[in-house]
Formats: structure tokens, sequence, C-alpha cells
């Protein structure tokens, strides 16, 4: 079962913008998804590639709605739902999910942006959102681990720009922030989970290791703040939560129904119509 958050632990991600949990999730979790996606190739098919300004390359495949694979079993997990829950004070909605692919030597960064500063764009009033990142390989500082601004969320949204093809936010407030927000590199064992809010500042450096650093993402957002208008989502319904038992009583085995990645011609599309939006 499930073990509540406490009090303390809430208060310090509305103070701090994050909290990290260390161990939310087994090893032998993490090897059935690392392996899951390792052998996807509907996964490697949809990825796409972002530059970062510099030349080098990271890429991600991206899903709306959690199926009954791996994947889905993962954003619909009672460990991960029920925390967004309790620190967003609301019964959540899945936004999207994500797998972010940062290979060896190659793989780029990810400029500094907020979560929010592409989500405003999508009809969302409140900045009520949050993103959970599971550590699927070991992050560190030498494979491009996520940085944060301690407590950066309270800055409130910032414009954003386009940054090579990513949209990443004002340079001139992210380095003001930088100077009154403590930087934090958060170096991650598999199955470590980082939650964080959705006006957090982050980024990554490149990957300049020999160690790929593959992390999924889950987006959720209260049901209170449901967008008035729909841009790019296929709309929403209830999330079904599973039991924590879940994901290894299914293994390896194929389940019903397959995660839908959007593709790479719609992801392209949808990044260059958010990059669009940020520079009007």
């Amino acid at each position: 079962m499930t073990v509540p958050i406490t009090p303390a632990q809430i208060r310090q991600f509305h103070d701090d913008g994050y909290l990290m949990l260390p161990g939310l999730f087994s090893q032998e979790e993490m090897d059935l998804l690392l392996s899951a996606a390792r052998n996807d190739r509907a996964l490697e098919e949809n990825a796409v590639g972002l530059t970062d300004g510099t030349g080098r390359v990271s890429k991600l495949s991206l899903w709306y709605i959690p199926r009954d694979d791996i994947y889905g079993l993962f954003s619909r997990s009672a460990r991960i739902v029920d925390t967004a829950e309790q620190l967003l004070g609301d019964t959540v909605y899945h936004y999207h999910s994500k797998m972010m692919l940062k290979e060896p030597r190659t793989g780029g960064a990810w400029v500094w942006h907020q979560d929010y500063g592409y989500w405003y764009e999508a009809g969302y009033l409140y900045p009520d959102m949050l993103s959970c990142l599971i550590a699927i390989d070991r992050a560190s500082r030498e494979n491009g681990c996520l940085q944060v601004l301690k407590g950066s969320h309270k800055i409130g949204r910032i414009a954003h720009k386009l940054v090579g093809d990513q949209t990443g936010a004002d340079l001139e407030r992210v380095e003001q922030a930088r100077k009154v927000c403590e930087l934090v590199y958060c170096e991650m064992e598999p199955g470590t989970a980082l939650f964080f809010h959705s006006n957090l500042l982050h980024c990554s450096a490149a990957n300049t290791s020999d160690r790929s650093r593959w992390s999924l993402i889950s987006c959720y957002t209260a049901a209170h703040n449901l967008p008035y208008k729909q841009v790019d989502h296929p709309g929403y319904e209830p999330l079904v939560k599973v039991p924590d038992s879940a994901i290894l009583e299914a293994g390896g085995r194929g389940l019903s129904e397959r995660t839908e990645f959007l593709s790479r011609q719609k992801l392209e599309g949808y990044n260059r119509s958010r990059a669009a939006q940020a520079n009007n």
C-alpha cells in the first residue's frame, strides 16, 4: 500500500517547488521499464530530436493517454497519483507523459524553462500542475541530471522564447533568479522520483559521459484546472489508478492496450507551434 507523504513533505514541496522521493520504485521495476523501453521499436520510431543550440540533440517520445502497458502502469501507479493529489490538494488528471532519451556523449542540454511556460498556451488558467520525473538510469552531473532553482516557482510565469529547437525562459529573468535562488543538481538513483511544480525553473546540461540518462516524466493537472480550450490534447477522462503491485504483476507480458505515441511528424508540429506561441 502506498504510504502517504507527510505534512512536512507537502510544505517542502510548496516552499521549494519540488520533492524528491528516493526508492519510490524498486530496481526490479526499473529493470522492467528499461528493458521494455530499450526494445520498443515504436518508442524509437516516434522519438523526435531537439537541438540545444550547440549542435547536440536530445530525443523524446510523448503520449497523452496512459494505457495498460508498462508506461501507463507507471503513470497510473497509486504511488505517483496519490502523491500528486496530496501535493496539488485535488483529484488529478493526466496531461501527458514522455520518455526523455539523453544518449552518451551526444545527448544535448535542455535549456532553462518552466513547464507552465508551455502549458499556459494550452488554456490552463492556473499553474496547479506538476511533473513527476522517474530516473531510469542513474542521473548525475556527468550525464546531465536535472538542475532546478530552488523556490523559483514563486516568481510566477516567465516569458519564453525559441532557443535552438527548444523553447526557453527569458534569460534575463533566469539570471536574476539565479542570484536569489539556490541551484540544486538533482542526482538520482534509478527508481527515485522527483515531483516538481509547473513554474519551477529547471534545465539540464549535455551528457558528456559514457552513460545514458533516460527518464520517464508524467505530468498532471488538478481537476479544478482543466483547460478552457482544447489546443493539443485529445480530451480528459478520469485517471484510473492501479495498485502498487500492478507493474511487477504485469512483468514483461504484452498487455491489452498499448501506448499510442505522438508520431514524429505530430510531435515536431507540436514543438513548432509551441515555439511560435512563445515568440508572439
